[in-house]
């Protein structure tokens, strides 16, 4: 298992919130090889705009390690994270990050630019595919105009 296995298992969790409406999203945490953390948007179900994929898959995390920090596991999630998500990766001090498609709306970049918001032992990984987290966005927002 490697970089393209999890993030491939991060694109299954946003077909999920494709499926159920929701900004599709997705996100898993690994620590040690394997997936302690599955999350997608549910903002729209949960009627909760706090609710993104990377706060539903790092609050799994940490209660399945019992700690609120995640120095030694990875957090794969298909489009870049918001503000808000780079501010809960920061304070997990979260070891890795590997993220698809860039959100060039609502992106950390957006209001950061150059500044990293991530804690600074955190590896950043960016544009890992990217083209097929992109296309399943695109699809979700065509079908909403249509």
């Amino acid at each position: 298992m490697n970089d393209e296995y999890f993030m491939r298992m991060a694109l299954k969790e946003a077909e999920k919130a494709f499926q159920e409406d929701e900004v599709p999203v997705g996100a898993v945490v690994v620590q040690d090889g394997r997936i302690i953390a599955r999350g997608y948007n549910m903002v729209e179900k949960l009627n909760d705009p706090t609710a993104h994929a990377e706060i539903i898959a790092l609050t799994s995390a940490f209660n399945a390690m019992g700690s609120k920090y995640l120095p030694d596991a990875t957090l794969y999630v298909t489009v870049e994270p918001c503000l808000m998500c780079a501010g809960a990766l920061h304070w997990s001090k979260i070891g890795k990050i590997v993220w698809g498609a860039p959100d060039v709306k609502n992106g950390h970049q957006c209001y950061t630019g150059d500044k990293n918001p991530f804690h600074a032992k955190t590896q950043i990984y960016t544009g890992f595919l990217a083209e097929e987290a992109a296309e399943l966005m695109k699809s979700f927002f065509r079908k909403k105009r249509s």
